[in-house]
């Protein structure tokens, strides 16, 4: 019979490499691209470029082009946020739920197999590869919360694991899979020039934004401030840019670094205090309050503006503040350094 496989496909380096085996095997592979909205070279590629600097494509699409195989993207941020807010196996080094992330996408991929007929599903995972997620333990975890045993080959590591249903079944020959192991991708990277793969992103880690410690340090703060139950996917992509400062427990500023961050936070105003230097380019600066800010908050929060603006050292600026169809101008010198390290988050 024909074999059909369903693939969680990045585009990276392993899942390039898992697909490409199976191919050369005979099956016939349909992939999955999830998007979670942690996604950093997604918000890398999403993100308005410079002029002179092209944007990054889709590695999962580049790779499906590649290697002739259908590719569904499917967005799942909508439901993830709980994964995140409250995960029954807890965080890695930082905020990433490795387990309860993979258990989330792997009870997506079952319910997915069975739409579009494929009878088992594969994944560029390698063993110990990643220290909460892919020792042998936490793969059987996942598995079996996920109500997939047996059904989830990893082409990759394949050799070193118990057989899979596929592979007992002989869908799949288990001599022509792989023993990888550990951190390691000279292995990996040696393997794709013997296949012929030149196209794909060097790995560098760090693709989830819950795994950077700065990242989250800036959620950590809207957990312990705004309440786990009240993030939201406009939280989750105003991390992504700017600085954070935590002014007071009612009072978070955000400010743009460049002219794309500033133009992208100017999309953000909606409900949030806006404070712009008249006179001078400056930083975007967006603050987060419940209420309207004192005449002293709102002078400091112009400081802050002021410090992030072309005006000689030491000057005074004008400063406009708005809300809503309200607007006064301020006036007031540059915050001191001091102050801003002591409130800034990550």
């Amino acid at each position: 019979m024909r074999v059909k496989a369903l693939g969680m496909v990045s585009g990276g380096l392993d899942s390039t490499l898992a697909t490409k085996v199976l191919l050369d095997l005979g099956v016939e592979v349909e992939g999955i691209n999830f998007s979670t909205g942690f996604c950093v070279t997604e918000h890398t590629r999403n993100f308005k470029s410079d002029q002179d600097r092209p944007t990054r494509p889709h590695e999962a699409l580049r790779l499906a082009a590649e290697l002739k195989f259908k590719l569904h993207i499917i967005d799942i941020s909508k439901d993830y946020l709980p994964v995140v807010t409250d995960p029954k196996f807890g965080y890695g080094a930082n905020l990433n739920p490795c387990i309860d992330c993979r258990i989330f996408m792997f009870k997506r991929m079952r319910k997915l197999m069975d739409e579009m007929g494929a009878q088992f599903m594969f994944t560029g995972e390698v063993l110990g590869q990643r220290p909460m997620s892919q020792h042998r333990e936490a793969l059987k975890t996942i598995e079996t919360e996920s109500g997939l045993n047996g059904l989830v080959l990893r082409p990759l590591s394949a050799q070193l694991l118990d057989p899979t249903i596929p592979e007992i079944k002989g869908w799949v020959d288990r001599s022509r899979l792989l023993s990888l192991v550990g951190r390691s991708r000279k292995p990996q990277m040696e393997l794709a020039r013997e296949k012929g793969l030149e196209n794909y992103p060097q790995p560098a880690g760090g693709c989830c934004y819950l795994t950077d410690p700065q990242y989250a340090a800036k959620l950590q703060d809207i957990f312990d401030h705004k309440g786990k139950n009240n993030l939201t996917h406009e939280d989750v992509l105003l991390l992504k840019v700017g600085r954070h400062f935590r002014v007071s427990p009612r009072l978070k500023v955000i400010t743009g670094r460049n002219e794309r961050e500033n133009n992208f936070l100017k999309s953000y105003e909606k409900g949030r205090h806006v404070f712009e230097i008249l006179d001078f380019p400056s930083a975007h600066l967006l603050a987060e309050m419940m209420g309207d800010p004192s005449a002293e908050e709102a002078l400091l929060l112009a400081s802050i503006a002021a410090r992030y603006c072309d005006a000689p050292k030491g000057s005074a600026v004008r400063v406009v503040h708005r809300h809503g169809d309200r607007r006064e101008t301020l006036e007031t010198c540059a915050a001191e350094e001091e102050k801003l390290e002591r409130w800034r988050i990550g």
